[in-house]
């Protein structure tokens, strides 16, 4: 696994852990499940922060990911004029 599927994987996986945790969240502000949450001592703000972390987290690799891509891309262009 190279590294522009490895950041795609790690951006794919924290976009939707930050969906589930936000939708977790939705459910307390909906006193929908409040026991559990409040079991594992998970608040509001606490869910609402993970979602916020692992959206940046989705969209810093999603970046580098592009990032690398956009630098393979032009080195395998100056590669192929250097060659004819």
């Amino acid at each position: 696994m190279g590294h522009f599927d490895r950041l795609q994987f790690v951006g794919r996986i924290s976009y939707y852990l930050g969906w589930i945790s936000l939708l977790c969240g939705g459910l307390v502000q909906l006193h929908i499940g409040v026991a559990l949450f409040t079991a594992i001592s998970l608040t509001k703000r606490n869910l609402f922060e993970v979602s916020v972390v692992l959206f940046i987290i989705c969209m810093a690799s999603e970046l580098r990911a592009l990032a690398l891509a956009g630098s393979q891309a032009s080195a395998g262009a100056g590669k192929r004029v250097m060659a004819a």
